[in-house]
């Protein structure tokens, strides 16, 4: 059974919650993804050369990354601060440094407000925002990082990024 079959919704269209770059009218592709995953760092590195407009969400996997969880987390804490993208590209190009202490470090190297940054990386609502995608991605079908979705398709495991744009 393919996975598409697995979903009980579509995947939700892109909102003002949502973590958005790229033109506005360039080709949409939504993308569920783990800070901690390899594949998700590879395929993040290659959206970032392609032409789309991308929406990323939050899919982590605690089974297989016990860190996941943190840097999603700590990922929302910096976006509280205005800084998402700007800890996003971090995360997955320094997959091994993860823990809380690096954690911190990136965010005080962003100029962030270290104490707001903790307390907000361990609120209920970042709790909330990280649950609220990852379970939007169970809905419509996810079961593996990366896994994207774009013109209308669901692509997971080894993403050709051509075949987004």
């Amino acid at each position: 059974m393919p996975a598409a079959d697995l979903g009980s919704a579509p995947v939700p269209a892109p909102g003002p919650h949502d973590h958005i770059r790229g033109a506005e009218n360039a080709p949409l592709a939504i993308e569920y993804a783990d800070f901690e995953c390899p594949y998700c760092a590879a395929l993040s590195a290659r959206l970032a050369r392609a032409s789309i407009r991308r929406v990323f969400r939050h899919f982590p996997v605690r089974s297989s990354h016990p860190r996941a969880w943190a840097a999603a987390c700590a990922a929302e804490a910096a976006a509280a601060q205005g800084r998402f993208w700007e800890m996003h590209d971090p995360l997955f190009s320094d997959q091994g440094r993860l823990e809380d202490p690096h954690l911190w470090d990136r965010a005080r190297r962003l100029g962030l407000d270290l104490e707001r940054f903790e307390r907000d990386r361990r609120s209920d609502e970042v709790r909330a925002r990280v649950r609220r995608d990852f379970e939007s991605g169970v809905r419509a079908g996810v079961v593996t990082t990366p896994t994207v979705f774009a013109g209308g398709r669901m692509l997971s495991g080894e993403i050709d990024v051509s075949a987004l744009a």
